[in-house]
């Protein structure tokens, strides 16, 4: 990893779930860090503990992703590094009724799944491109294969970053730049509460950090952890409108005190 997408990587979300998990692996392979998240107190304990830990660099920029500012805050602090690797974790979810929904939440995680992945990824994107290497993660979801009924919204972001992760990887692979969509099943994070689900099956981010970061450079996706494997293929064969129906069953379990 250090070797390939060396000797920094900057990653988003990096606090807590995937995104802390991602980063530990990243230092544990010898890359100097810039994380990103929303709570100081937090990422300077990550920072204190991945240095003492792993002998690397960490910088941390507590910025919110939703905000025109926040974003440049983390372009900005990245200006002098030779970054290598960029790991978009940063992202958080919504269910219940669409009709319910806060109009407000629903653009704000607009912002934070969509939008400010495009900058980072357009930004990085040219700087990898014109050194010719890198690698781009970015947090996609099993929910992005087919509409999710009682998670709507959320399910569209995922699949914009699905889409747009699966398009990257082949315009960019001949300026030697990896795109990895990583679409992992439920996993347990502070992601569930946030969003209001409640979950009975779900992995680890222990589970998924390492397969992610052995798919990147080899395949555009990866479904990583075998519950998110097993979800998956088990609605291989169902026509889309199927799927759909399906994914309704579920999360309407999963959101059922959001539904009352």
């Amino acid at each position: 990893m250090k070797r390939q997408y060396g000797p920094w990587a900057v990653v988003t979300g990096a606090s807590s779930g995937i995104g802390l998990e991602l980063a530990t692996r990243l230092a544990e392979s010898g890359l100097n860090l810039l994380l990103n998240a929303r709570g100081e107190d937090r990422l300077a304990a990550v920072k204190t503990d991945l240095e003492a830990k792993y002998g690397v660099e960490v910088r941390i920029v507590a910025a919110d992703g939703s905000t025109p500012e926040g974003i440049g805050q983390v372009i900005a602090a990245a200006r002098d590094l030779e970054v290598g690797l960029l790991v978009v974790a940063a992202g958080y979810g919504t269910s219940g009724l669409f009709l319910s929904a806060s109009i407000d939440k629903e653009i704000n995680m607009l912002r934070v799944n969509c939008e400010a992945l495009l900058i980072l990824t357009h930004h990085f994107s040219r700087q990898f491109a014109a050194q010719q290497r890198g690698g781009i993660i970015l947090m996609s979801s099993m929910v992005s294969f087919q509409g999710t009924p009682f998670a709507a919204h959320y399910a569209a972001t995922k699949a914009y970053v699905q889409s747009l992760a699966e398009a990257l990887a082949v315009e960019l692979r001949p300026n030697g730049v990896d795109v990895l969509a990583a679409a992992p099943g439920p996993v347990a994070s502070g992601f569930s509460a946030r969003a209001g689900m409640e979950m009975n099956m779900y992995l680890t981010p222990e589970q998924v950090g390492i397969p992610i970061l052995k798919a990147l450079g080899r395949r555009s996706t990866v479904l990583p952890g075998a519950l998110t494997k097993f979800l998956v293929f088990s609605l291989r064969t169902v026509p889309q409108w199927g799927k759909v129906r399906i994914m309704a069953l579920v999360m309407g379990g999963m959101t059922k005190h959001k539904r009352a």
